[in-house]
């Protein structure tokens, strides 16, 4: 796979995952019986001669053009070009990738139960599932996978190491890793499994009487995951209010997305409806069940990542005035894609409709129809987002996603905490400190905890930059180029070195926020991936926010009724 395949694939791998929102699968020799706008035929005339002229150039330039051509590749290019002129969830999925949208689809596949990532150029184990072949034979996160059968990883890309640990569960795989604080690599033979992604992955009570349901994706077992969710809240104490987290939730099944609704809403409620061309395309969803929790207060927590699915769930509950949405607007996608089957393996997502939530608004933010002096393609403006009225009559608009009803911005990290995240300095920390202290773990940091990371950095040579920094910078560059004189210049350089002198007390000031980071992976260690989100719950803003919320019964109703 050449490196500009590859990176399309990553960009397409990402489109998929935030623009999968799929009613039906149609049979592509169906026809164009039924589309509508087509005057006599004329425009299905223009198709079948625009298909030979096509087939033409394909076939002349294969044969005849001075190099040889790669005829797939040459063809996908092709593909590539014409799909570009459309949307960026109108994509051709090829064999290879018709893995990951079943994965996304099913929520399952074979493998060990671990997620792969890169760091420093390494092939590591970023996270072990919970009760898989990798966590019960002692895989921990921080281990780098030098070989898998015998395949070396080196300069291999993570998908293709994810693609070698998986395959038929009940077939066995050898990991070879190499694990800090151990003097040798450490071979693990593992048994494959049937790994089944959970979409809800974190339940508790957040405090007496709240309830946390964390809901992290939409495949087919989304709706019957959060009333499990509910259940298990409703053993362990009295539920008096319920958050329901899809932040970052890129989205998923319209289907599973009307069965979550349906969960909190009457049953009759109508959802979400969807129009296109095609007159099948044009569908309305209703609540085919009695709720679950009828009513419970509700907070939904939304993020700019929560898109497509999240998106349904959240305009629904919105409009139907049923639950409060607390965080930042959504992402904006309000169109619908089917996946075609093609020859060969491949497979074509293409939109076929949009989608309405129940006040009769689109949440669409881009016009894919049109494109802005840059060529890139334009927002819908102000002027032509129209008003609409939820169901007790507050005013919602469309366009520009689900617009939450109490805007919360999360806790600003800051530019020494975000290039700590950004180079993965916490995780890469706990690798080394896990490493030395093994079963001696503490629950908590400690201030020597605090003291190693700090030298940890100082070994690693760790930088940053802060804005004062950029600024300066910029100001000497210009105050040389227009020829300051000394004493400007002196200034400026003594200017520097006193921003200097406070970025050297910027791990003291962050020290909070460093400590936060540190716990999260700490927990990670200690408890896998229950114990990373709990601890991610501490000190989140807009979480805080839902409790407030639900906790004032008062302010509560009064923003619901408007």
């Amino acid at each position: 796979m050449n490196r500009r395949k590859g990176e399309y694939r990553m960009r397409r791998k990402s489109l998929i995952a935030i623009g999968l929102l799929l009613g039906l699968v149609v049979n592509p020799l169906s026809g164009p019986q039924g589309i509508a706008g087509s005057p006599d035929g004329d425009y299905f005339l223009e198709v079948n001669r625009s298909i030979d002229v096509f087939g033409r150039v394909y076939k002349e330039i294969t044969a005849n053009y001075v190099d040889e051509i790669q005829p797939a590749r040459f063809m996908e290019t092709g593909i590539e070009a014409m799909l570009g002129s459309l949307d960026p969830y109108t994509t051709y999925i090829d064999r290879e990738e018709g893995d990951e949208v079943e994965l996304l689809t099913s929520g399952k596949y074979g493998g060990i139960g671990v997620t792969i990532g890169h760091r420093d150029g390494i092939i590591q184990i970023i996270s072990v599932m919970d009760g898989y072949s990798a966590q019960k034979q002692g895989l921990l996160p921080g281990d780098q996978i030098m070989a898998v059968d015998d395949v070396p990883t080196s300069g291999r890309k993570p998908d293709e190491v994810r693609n070698l640990t998986r395959g038929a569960p009940g077939t066995e795989v050898k990991i070879l890793i190499d694990r800090e604080g151990e003097d040798a690599p450490l071979t693990f033979v593992l048994i494959r499994e049937e790994i089944r992604l959970k979409d809800v992955t974190y339940v508790s009570y957040v405090e007496e009487g709240i309830g946390y349901i964390r809901l992290e994706r939409f495949s087919r077992k989304a709706g019957e995951e959060v009333r499990q969710a509910l259940k298990k809240l409703e053993s362990e104490g009295k539920l008096g209010g319920v958050v329901l987290d899809i932040r970052g939730n890129p989205g998923g099944l319209l289907d599973a997305a009307v069965e979550v609704v349906s969960k909190f809403v009457p049953k009759g409620s109508r959802i979400v409806s969807t129009r296109g061309r095609r007159p099948d395309s044009d569908r309305t969803y209703q609540s085919q069940e009695e709720p679950l929790a009828p009513d419970v207060p509700l907070v939904i927590l939304t993020d700019r990542e929560s898109a497509s699915a999240s998106e349904i769930v959240s305009g629904a509950l919105q409009d139907l005035d049923r639950g409060l949405i607390v965080g930042d607007r959504t992402f904006g996608k309000g169109l619908v894609q089917t996946i075609l089957p093609l020859n060969y393996g491949a497979q074509l997502k293409v939109t076929t409709a949009r989608y309405y939530i129940p006040s009769g608004r689109s949440i669409q933010e881009i016009d894919y129809k049109k494109k802005d002096p840059d060529g890139l393609f334009s927002t819908y403006s102000d002027s032509v987002k129209t008003e609409f009225r939820t169901a007790g009559g507050r005013i919602v608009y469309e366009h520009g996603g689900i617009a939450p009803d109490s805007l919360v911005v999360p806790v600003d990290e800051g530019p020494m905490v975000e290039a700590l995240i950004r180079k993965s300095m916490f995780f890469r920390f706990m690798n080394t400190y896990a490493g030395q202290q093994k079963a001696n773990m503490p629950s908590s940091v400690t201030d020597p905890m605090v003291s190693s990371f700090k030298t940890f950095l100082e070994e690693q040579k760790f930088d940053f930059q802060e804005q004062t920094e950029e600024k300066i910078s910029e100001l000497q560059k210009a105050a040389t180029e227009l020829r300051y004189g000394k004493e400007i210049m002196d200034e400026l350089a003594r200017l520097s070195e006193r921003v200097e002198a406070e970025k050297n007390r910027a791990f003291e000031r962050n020290q909070e926020r460093i400590r936060f980071h540190i716990q999260i992976e700490l927990s990670a260690r200690r408890e896998g991936e229950q114990g990373r989100i709990g601890a991610s719950l501490r000190n989140d803003t807009q979480l805080e926010s839902a409790r407030g919320l639900l906790r004032d019964k008062k302010t509560y109703d009064r923003k619901i009724n408007g």
